[in-house]
């Protein structure tokens, strides 16, 4: 079945206001899997990264009341993550160093996620083999045996426990940089469920021009290797290594990336920019927008908001504050997209980046995943562009790889 694929973020509770998310916020019939973000390496352990996320004698903690929307959906899976990109590469290294530590670090995984009741354990470094993350080139060969250090304790725990294995899937890059550097790919997809491909924050305001930030195809302005930060070059490129399409799942963005316009007047795709947007009210950091509070720019502020049906995705402007994103339409069409070209699902960062209260947008609660799982159930109509690809022909390399 088409899996949607939901991340849970254990920081969204400190949002103020309206903009606070907590675990009986979830819509559980909107996912096949929730996936808890997140937890963190410690030494060879894993460990919970907030004060709330584990039970206490006195209060039941966000795991346990993640984990009880199973009650509503009986065929909802629960995963935990482990990093992220805050966490950057630092604490998973000594994890994959040798076989002692990958192997105690797999039992220990396998009896946290039993006590707690999860289904799985997602993956998320980023990125192996990446110098400016804090990696080497040593750590590329050693997340992949890592991986199957886990795969395997969840295989032997299954058969001695008699319990349904636990899942194991990975978060992964979307540019080639970071995939040639971080990934075998085809070992990788062997030894995992699923890949949630991070098919997002292809653009954002450490660029000098503006544009959306997981556009599906190029904007025909755009020259050389900005082609190939799209959606559509990224799936296609773990394909070509080969990722079975039906194991991966197209990263979809419930939040826009912001820009500070050079000149108001100039708010076109590529126009020029000086740096990242204001910091919102609810998420409260520059450069990037929850969906509600971009409903909010157009609703409330009279933002102006563009269509963009050869990329795929909008922007709207207000004087010098420009945001890239995807509204329902949009969504429907990427997630039309991964259906059509046999993808195994579609994943969202993130629900409480949604309208999901409904108030903000005047279009019900969660219109994004809706429209999203909309598009799943009935036969959507699908735009003409869905086949407008550029294929996955790769400029000449040096250049590339030097630009990029």
């Amino acid at each position: 079945a088409f899996r949607s694929v939901c991340y849970y973020t254990n920081w969204a509770q400190y949002r103020p206001n309206e903009g606070k998310y907590v675990p009986e916020n979830i819509d559980p019939s909107l996912c096949t899997h929730i996936i808890y973000a997140f937890s963190k390496p410690v030494e060879l352990h894993v460990e919970a990264y907030e004060w709330n996320d584990d039970d206490t004698e006195y209060s039941k903690g966000m795991y346990s009341r993640v984990i009880k929307m199973k009650e509503k959906n009986p065929d909802l899976k629960v995963l935990l993550a482990i990093g992220g990109w805050n966490m950057a590469s630092a604490p998973f290294i000594p994890l994959g160093q040798t076989k002692y530590s990958r192997e105690t670090f797999a039992k220990n995984a396998v009896a946290f996620l039993r006590k707690r009741n999860f289904d799985g354990f997602d993956m998320d470094w980023e990125y192996p083999g990446s110098v400016e993350r804090g990696s080497s080139a040593a750590d590329k060969p050693k997340f992949q045996l890592l991986l199957e250090a886990i795969r395997q304790e969840f295989d032997d725990e299954a058969e001695h426990s008699g319990r349904p294995r636990l899942l194991l899937t990975a978060a992964v890059a979307a540019g080639k940089i970071n995939i040639d550097n971080a990934y075998y790919v085809d070992k990788l997809s062997s030894t995992v469920d699923f890949i949630n491909l991070m098919t997002y924050d292809l653009h954002g305001a450490w660029e000098p021009f503006v544009n959306i930030h997981t556009p599906l195809y190029p904007d025909p302005k755009e020259v050389g290797p900005a082609r190939y930060l799209t959606v559509d070059w990224a799936a296609k490129y773990w394909v070509s290594l080969g990722a079975p399409k039906e194991k991966l799942n197209i990263g979809l963005a419930s939040y826009g990336r912001s820009f500070k316009l050079a000149n108001p007047d100039e708010h076109t795709i590529l126009s020029k920019a000086t740096g990242a947007g204001t910091a919102q009210t609810f998420t409260q950091q520059e450069g990037m927008m929850a969906y509600f509070e971009i409903c909010n720019f157009i609703n409330e502020k009279g933002a102006t908001s563009v269509d963009l049906p050869i990329q795929i995705g909008r922007y709207a402007y207000k004087g010098n504050l420009w945001v890239g994103y995807d509204d329902e339409e949009t969504i429907a069409q990427k997630t039309c997209y991964a259906k059509q070209n046999g993808y195994g699902g579609v994943f969202f960062w993130a629900p409480d980046l949604d309208d999901f209260t409904g108030q903000f947008c005047n279009k019900g609660n969660y219109p994004l995943l809706k429209a999203s799982k909309n598009a799943i159930n009935s036969p959507y109509t699908c735009s003409k562009t869905l086949s407008g690809d550029i294929g996955t022909d790769l400029p000449p390399e040096p250049w590339y790889n030097a630009v990029l």
